[in-house]
């Protein structure tokens, strides 16, 4: 072959390869353009049926509130009942998940406080720890004009549904966790870093300033937890007191009954734990329970957060736990302010909540207050 044939076919291969690399770019492309089209289209499916599930949830709930209406029906023609209905106030209550021991006291002090008034008529939902449950019931409190809204929300994915609320002219109420930005009428919760703060004074009184503790925190993920161990570690600061073991518990007692018997396998000695801060209740009962099955509960001192009354005030009383700091939830504050807003008057933007501290020394005459601070 001549060295120009030679030439000529080394440039047709040439040629081909690049056709060959070139097609390959073009399918590569048309397939990245279909995959980017199918995501696309996926997503507004998903959007889709997220809107329906919502348009679902307020379609059920605005029915239930019509069965509500039509039972009420049979006294609302009276003049007694008309004067009533005049100078009632409806509110509407929506709490994120009944199922925690904390807010299914909540709600039973909610109702309570609710039922001093008379002229409250509570309107309660539970939207059992879904978010669009709950955003369906704020339309629902919204398209039925009740006077106020009261909720205690399940995320910041509520804020838009709060903010609406607002927006219409109700007043809005929102309890124990925040929304992201402003509109709102009043938030009302308790200051965990004060209680964080305050378990570490109490911590490094007890033991003197020296020994051993096991933490067991909150979901990572949340801010309680956050707020309920920074300032509890500050506290410990230039003390003898080491946190030998900490964990996450992720607010359960299962998992913190679990992560107690490692903190034992890991400390095996007797008296080699002085002490468990348990970020709630349930999982200082948890660690008890825990070093009572390997024989060590006797030896250790457990201490809590949340003081519900049949919870960790109790089992302060019965000697399981040296102590618990009171988390309150701020029912009777949430309808007082409910009622002010009804007369017209001006309430604070934010409302911060104090503790109160229970031990054995101190439970029969309920506890210790503690104040907010300023």
């Amino acid at each position: 072959m001549t060295p120009t044939r030679r030439a000529n076919a080394a440039t047709f291969v040439l040629l081909v390869v690049i056709l060959v690399v070139l097609a390959g770019f073009a399918v590569s492309a048309y397939a990245l353009l279909r995959a980017t089209r199918e995501r696309a289209s996926a997503e507004a499916a998903r959007a889709a049926a997220q809107q329906a599930q919502v348009q679902a949830r307020v379609a059920e709930s605005m029915a239930a509130l019509e069965a509500e209406r039509l039972r009420e029906g049979a006294t609302a023609n009276t003049p007694a009942a008309s004067t009533a209905e005049a100078s009632a106030i409806r509110i509407g209550y929506s709490q994120c998940n009944r199922g925690e021991p904390w807010r299914e006291q909540m709600d039973k002090d909610i109702k309570a406080h609710a039922a001093k008034h008379p002229e409250i008529q509570l309107i309660a939902k539970d939207a059992q720890n879904e978010a669009l449950r709950q955003i369906a019931q704020v339309k629902e409190f919204v398209s039925g004009k009740v006077d106020t809204l009261i909720i205690s929300p399940k995320d910041t994915s509520l804020t838009a549904a709060v903010a609406e609320a607002f927006e219409s002219g109700i007043p809005v109420i929102v309890l124990d966790r925040a929304v992201e930005g402003e509109k709102y009428t009043c938030f009302i919760g308790a200051d965990n870093r004060l209680i964080g703060a305050e378990v570490g004074k109490w911590v490094v009184k007890t033991l003197n300033g020296t020994g051993n503790v096991v933490e067991l925190k909150g979901l990572a993920s949340t801010i309680p937890s956050r707020d309920r161990s920074e300032p509890f570690h500050d506290a410990l600061k230039s003390t003898g007191i080491k946190v030998l073991y900490e964990a996450d518990m992720e607010w359960l007692s299962d998992r913190a009954r679990e992560k107690m018997q490692a903190a034992l396998s890991r400390n095996p000695q007797k008296g080699s734990i002085q002490l468990v801060y348990g970020a709630n209740d349930p999982a200082a009962i948890a660690a008890y329970n825990a070093a009572k099955d390997a024989g060590r509960e006797n030896e250790i001192i457990f201490v809590g957060v949340d003081a519900l009354p049949h919870e960790g005030v109790e089992m302060v009383r019965r000697g399981v736990l040296a102590a618990t700091f009171e988390y309150p939830n701020g029912a009777d504050l949430a309808i007082e302010t409910a009622l002010r807003l009804k007369k017209g008057e001006a309430v604070p933007k934010k409302i911060t909540l104090g503790t109160r501290l229970f031990t054995r020394e101190n439970v029969d005459q309920g506890g210790t207050p503690i104040p907010a601070k300023p």
